[in-house]
């Protein structure tokens, strides 16, 4: 199921969340825990093609999904308005997709 890519990526290359994943993401996943964070609050994680339906299916069965937009458009509109970007203060919990909490 986790890719299993034979090179590195850059490390300017933002991978995919997916546990054990080293592909390149193509996606943002936007979401919050609203038993922790206030409804405007997003956390991120980052999908490849391969991971963007498992990592997308895990948070909205728990209805943490608010979000998903590809990554140059996320870029793009972080530069535009200073938001939505998935190197802000609350763009992931460091935590692997799968993990317990968050």
């Amino acid at each position: 199921m986790f890719s299993t890519a034979s090179s590195t990526p850059d490390p300017e290359t933002p991978i995919c969340s997916a546990k054990g994943c080293r592909a390149p993401a193509v996606w943002v996943l936007a979401w919050n825990n609203p038993k922790l964070h206030t409804p405007e609050r997003r956390k991120t994680w980052l999908a490849c093609d391969e991971h963007r339906e498992h990592l997308s299916s895990f948070l909205g069965m728990r209805g943490f999904l608010k979000e998903v937009v590809r990554f140059t458009d996320w870029r793009r509109r972080e530069q535009n308005d200073g938001t939505g970007g998935p190197d802000g203060p609350d763009s992931s919990d460091g935590q692997q997709p799968g993990a317990q909490g968050g």
